[in-house]
């Protein structure tokens, strides 16, 4: 199974890999990687790999396989691949994967204020969203963005910590998507933590180190999906 160096620093922009097989589709498969796959409402990396020889290959998008959770690399079409064992460097398209990064943070953020259980979410460079299942609370624009961005503003600190299964069965609120459960792999969970008592939660997806990372938002939308859910929209703030 592909190491998956993105889960101990997010901020790796690349590092050294082989290629350790190209399956059916030409996806090509390395030891090691820093390329996020797609999972968790965010969308897989983008970026290059290239060769000692100089060649590049481009990466189009990453995901997982359901097989054996192996990360595949997915080449943009007509080019020539590597063989392998070929050595290469795995290199991200950095300014999108932060763009990524800060809006994932957000929404936990925005997790945080609305305390509602989430049905839904898409994380984007430019806007994301989150749909919640609102029950009998009203939601307010104004209200979202100035709470999320005081969070921001305070400068708390995103870290991740590992429980069991059990310790999750234990306290089922952590989990607040109400359709999609977090994986089970190996008998562990990752949870993001925010501040002390921000944001706690399972989630895959790669994080800024601190709140203020992320920069002013806003809530450009909340649309009404059905009687009980609401989709909130958030766009980093131009000015």
């Amino acid at each position: 199974m592909t190491k998956d160096l993105f889960r101990e620093d997010s901020y790796l922009k690349s590092c050294e890999a082989t290629i350790t097989e190209i399956n059916e589709l030409n996806g090509i498969i390395l030891d090691q990687t820093v390329f996020y796959p797609t999972g968790g409402g965010q969308p897989g990396d983008t970026g290059i790999l290239k060769t000692v020889d100089g060649k590049e290959v481009k990466i189009s998008t990453t995901v997982k396989s359901k097989e054996n959770n192996d990360i595949i690399h997915v080449p943009a079409e007509g080019q020539d691949l590597p063989s392998i064992g070929t050595k290469v460097i795995a290199e991200i398209n950095w300014e999108t994967r932060y763009k990524y990064m800060r809006m994932h943070s957000a929404m936990h953020l925005m997790c945080s204020v609305v305390p509602c259980g989430v049905t839904g979410g898409q994380v984007g460079a430019e806007k994301s969203r989150l749909d919640f299942d609102i029950g009998e609370h009203t939601l307010d624009k104004e209200e979202i963005t100035k709470a999320m961005n005081a969070l921001i503003e305070a400068d708390h600190e995103t870290g991740t910590m590992h429980i069991t299964t059990d310790e999750l069965d234990a306290n089922p609120d952590l989990v607040r998507t109400m359709s999609v459960q977090p994986p089970r792999i190996g008998g562990q969970i990752r949870l993001v933590k925010v501040g002390e008592d921000v944001d706690l939660q399972p989630c895959g997806g790669t994080h800024i180190k601190r709140t203020s990372e992320i920069g002013r938002i806003l809530v450009s939308k909340i649309e009404n999906k059905g009687k009980r859910n609401r989709r909130v929209n958030i766009v980093f703030d131009p000015a």
